[in-house]
């Protein structure tokens, strides 16, 4: 990353900073809204807790599982449904549902079916699950009949066909759903850590905060969120497209509307 636009992005994060001291100078109430450097000394006493560690790890670990479930399961049944015109009918009601229902319906319903600590993992899946079947959907019905039809010509084996010519079609479609499923996935698996409240999640640190009045601690828990979520994405399209994998992807709408990197 040049200089340049180091410096562009701090001035402009140094800018949001100042507007949101401002607006809590005028506000002049913790409660209501802490200074960034309440915030600041409420996050600096987080992270010195053995417990808040181990309940974010505890989180990561949860929601990365639903992500990955919800991957897999949504370019199953893209593929499925390009494959077989009874798939997609079948499938596309389920689909509708689920993207329609508001994701504290499926938590509520989970808390009864579930244990606590699949509730979250079980939200993720299927926020993520629409993004991804969509995203890949597209990738397919996009994906140029010429190139396979060669590679059929050539005697390429299924397998190299895969590789060769499906895996680099679907790959911008691929990054679009990891770089939008996995924002939503911590929205759903923080929000069902809230209202289910593992022994250890950052979603039970949000809610004691809450409960105990302290503003600060609560900014400073969702700034955690906030940074894991980006981090850990970045990791994922860093791992499975590279060091150029990141800025191509143009992310799916909250619905799980299809997009595709240009």
């Amino acid at each position: 990353m040049r200089l340049e636009t180091l410096l562009r992005q701090g001035a402009v994060l140094a800018l949001w900073l100042a507007v949101w001291a401002a607006a809590a100078a005028l506000v002049g109430h913790t409660l209501l809204l802490p200074s960034p450097a309440e915030t600041a000394r409420a996050l600096w006493t987080l992270v010195r807790q053995g417990d808040f560690w181990r309940g974010a790890l505890a989180s990561v670990g949860r929601i990365f599982a639903g992500f990955a479930a919800g991957l897999c399961l949504g370019a199953l049944l893209a593929a499925l449904s390009a494959r077989f015109a009874f798939c997609r009918a079948f499938f596309a009601p389920m689909l509708s549902v689920i993207k329609a229902t508001p994701v504290a319906s499926f938590i509520v319903l989970a808390l009864v079916w579930l244990r606590t600590n699949g509730v979250p993992v079980f939200a993720t899946v299927l926020v993520v699950l629409p993004v991804a079947c969509a995203n890949v959907s597209a990738g397919l019905a996009a994906m140029d009949r010429d190139l396979l039809e060669m590679a059929r010509a050539f005697g390429l084996s299924r397998r190299a066909q895969a590789v060769r010519v499906v895996v680099p079609a679907l790959s911008p479609y691929l990054r679009a759903a990891v770089t939008a499923g996995m924002g939503m996935a911590w929205k759903a698996g923080v929000a069902a850590e809230v209202l289910c409240l593992p022994a250890n999640a950052l979603g039970t640190t949000l809610y004691e905060a809450k409960i105990y009045l302290d503003t600060p601690a609560l900014f400073a828990g969702t700034a955690v969120v906030i940074a894991l979520s980006i981090l850990l994405e970045k990791a994922v399209v860093r791992m499975a497209y590279g060091k150029e994998g990141g800025g191509r992807a143009r992310v799916g709408s909250a619905r799980g509307e299809p997009t595709a990197g240009r």
